[in-house]
């Protein structure tokens, strides 16, 4: 086994930074030839022009069979990953790194509409949360974030993804029951709709967790305490991976504990102090009737 240093590369997302180490006998110029999965799911991920972290957090050492295995504190690959489950991990990782930092991803919507900053939150059924921002963009709304809001402490909406849908999928992503974006797109608006994005970090007034379906008749229920928390953990949960499979017979290690639970739980308690309302809709629009409704 080649265990020669081909590449150290460090990536940010705001304040939070990660350092992979490249071992082997495959030369590489970049861990990843493609950021868009990584800026889909985290905002805005960059590569520093230089390292500054002292130790790497993933080393990955390309000789040999393929396995994966975390310590605690890195995570260890060894064999042919293809591009897909590396980029999963660089994403659970980051985020871990987001949170020392105070930075929260969260896996919904935001939107800047009549006059507040409106969370179309994934929750525990992710039904609804992109097709709520498109047609509050297309009522005259400006985009905060698409997939993936980063919340800081005070609950501020402190970065967001601009990517409505994702577009490209890489080997280790496959999804084929996924629709094809557009045809929702096609169905409710004929043609993708267009909107401004919205400049600075605002904090979010309301969270809404849509579920669009064609059999829902219209209903908007403010949640009590248990039901906030309960669906907003869930989208903060979406980013370490506990259900994921990275390749057949290979699951994503265990990077949460529960140390990084009580804090979360703390975090999530005090966000949640904030009104959450569950809205039903047979279709986007009438998800926005409903929310026009509580505004």
């Amino acid at each position: 086994m080649n265990d020669q240093l081909l590449l150290s590369e460090e990536m940010s997302a705001g304040t939070a930074r990660l350092r992979v180490d490249v071992h082997g006998s495959e030369p590489r110029e970049h861990v990843l030839d493609d950021l868009t999965f990584l800026n889909y799911r985290l905002a805005d991920v960059r590569i520093s022009p230089e390292v500054t972290l002292a130790e790497p957090d993933i080393i990955w050492q390309q000789d040999g069979d393929k396995a994966i295995r975390y310590d605690g504190r890195v995570m260890h690959f060894t064999g042919p990953w293809p591009a897909g489950p590396i980029q999963k991990v660089v994403v659970a990782m980051l985020a871990l790194r987001m949170e020392a930092v105070g930075l929260h991803p969260s896996h919904s919507a935001a939107v800047y509409y009549r006059g507040k900053t409106l969370l179309f939150l994934g929750g525990e059924s992710n039904h609804g949360k992109s097709m709520g921002l498109i047609e509050a963009g297309a009522r005259g709304a400006l985009q905060v974030a698409s997939e993936t809001t980063i919340i800081d402490e005070d609950g501020n909406a402190a970065a967001g993804s601009t990517d409505t849908f994702l577009v490209k999928r890489t080997e280790g992503t496959e999804r084929s029951d996924k629709a094809a974006p557009n045809k929702g797109v096609e169905k409710f608006w004929g043609e993708m709709p267009s909107w401004g994005m919205y400049e600075g970090t605002p904090n979010i007034d309301l969270v809404i967790v849509p579920a669009i379906d064609g059999n829902f008749d219209p209903a908007a229920n403010e949640l009590v305490p248990f039901e906030r928390q309960f669906q907003f953990l869930h989208s903060l949960q979406n980013y370490f991976l506990t259900n994921e499979l990275l390749a057949p017979g290979h699951v994503m290690p265990m990077v949460d504990n529960d140390a990084l639970r009580v804090k979360r739980a703390d975090f999530v308690g005090r966000f949640c102090e904030r009104p959450f309302y569950f809205i039903r809709a047979a279709t986007p629009q009438v998800l926005l009737d409903e929310v026009d409704t509580i505004l």
